[in-house]
C-alpha cells in the first residue's frame, strides 16, 4: 500500500485529473480525489493524493509543498488518518423524537 498525503489550498477549479497529472510528475499515482461539498458539489479546497510508495511520496511532498498550482501555493503533507466520529447525538438518527414543549403546559 501506498502512502496517502494531504494537499491544501487548491484552487477550486482543480479536478481530480488534474490534481493525479500534477503529482504524475514525482511518481507513480495510485489514486487522486478533491473534496467536494455534498450539497453543493463544490470543491472544498483540498484532496488526498495516493502514491505507490513511501520513497515517491516523500519525493513529491518534497518538491510540491509550498509551490505554485493554478495560481496558489498548495500545502503538501503526510494525510494523517481518520478519526472516527460520534454517530447519532441528540435527538437525529437516534430514531427518538424530542418532546413537544408547547402541548407539555396543560
Amino acid at each position: 500500500m501506498g502512502a496517502k498525503l494531504y494537499v491544501g489550498n487548491l484552487a477550486y477549479a482543480v479536478t481530480d485529473d488534474r490534481l493525479a497529472e500534477h503529482f504524475a510528475q514525482h511518481g507513480s499515482v495510485v489514486s487522486a480525489r478533491v473534496i467536494t461539498d455534498k450539497f453543493t458539489g463544490r470543491s472544498k479546497g483540498f484532496g488526498f493524493v495516493e502514491m505507490a510508495s513511501n520513497a515517491e511520496a516523500e519525493k513529491a511532498i518534497a518538491a510540491l509543498n509550498g509551490t505554485d498550482f493554478d495560481g496558489r501555493n498548495i500545502v503538501v503533507n503526510e494525510a494523517r488518518p481518520q478519526t472516527p466520529r460520534p454517530s447519532g447525538g441528540g435527538y437525529a438518527g437516534s430514531g427518538a423524537r424530542p418532546p413537544r414543549r408547547d402541548r407539555e403546559r396543560f
